[in-house]
């Protein structure tokens, strides 16, 4: 049987796991249960009734937490002339175009987000086996292949958080802080899901949304009730 500490046994207090309970409950059950000595991400995940492995299945997207989530983005940017001064104005960490490339396909991975504007794809395309494999790739439904770079870069350090399907048919995102208020982090889970409600596909069939469940980097899971949540 693993070894389950003190702090670990304190966050399970008063957490049924097989219970779903209202989104306000739950939230406070997690910040009471964050107890680490750093600042705890707090994570959604989603079981949807979906199959990824069909084309018209896929759950792909981009939503803006209202709150912010509390995480440093780096963003490396793919433009030029006055596109390319247009983000470092933003705050872009790395902005360039086939030097740019070069030092990422030398292993200079040193960001969290990749936006390019469209007259850079042929650069940014040759890096497909570098950014692909990590979600890393731009791409126009994420709002990351686009004309105004510099609000594709406000937006991604103002906390805009990508979400996409795994095999099984789950979503999990880090959509905020355990010191964030209740309130904050009820705004900001609440948005997630209503993306991930707008972004259902046409060739879902029965229950969409099956479980939600919210937790903080060290603590145990909550289960949340989908009817409790406004879509």
């Amino acid at each position: 049987m693993a070894f389950v500490g003190k702090r670990l046994k304190k966050a399970y207090t008063g957490v049924n796991r097989d219970k779903a309970i209202s989104l306000t409950d739950a939230v406070k059950l997690i910040k009471a249960g964050a107890t680490a000595k750093f600042d705890e991400t707090i994570e959604v995940a989603m079981n949807l009734g979906i199959d990824p492995r069909h084309a018209d299945q896929n759950v792909r997207g981009v939503v803006q937490m209202p709150n912010g989530t509390g995480k440093t983005v780096r963003v490396a940017v793919f433009a030029k002339g006055d596109k390319a001064d247009e983000a470092k104005k933003a705050g872009a960490e790395f902005v360039g175009g086939d030097d740019l490339a070069d030092q990422i396909t030398g292993g200079m991975m040193d960001f969290d987000r990749v936006i390019a504007a469209p007259d850079m794809m042929m650069v940014v395309g040759k890096l497909g086996k570098v950014l692909g494999p990590r979600g890393l790739m731009p791409n126009p439904k994420l709002g990351t292949v686009t004309p105004n770079v510099a609000q594709a870069v406000k937006d991604a350090k103002g906390g805009s958080v990508e979400f996409r399907a795994e095999k099984a048919g789950i979503i999990q995102a880090g959509i905020g802080k355990a010191s964030f208020s209740e309130e904050a982090l009820v705004g900001n889970i609440t948005a997630f899901i209503q993306a991930i409600a707008k972004a259902k596909p046409a060739g879902a069939k029965g229950t969409y949304i099956q479980k939600i469940s919210i937790s903080s980097t060290m603590g145990p899971g909550v289960k949340v009730d989908p009817s409790t949540v406004t879509l």
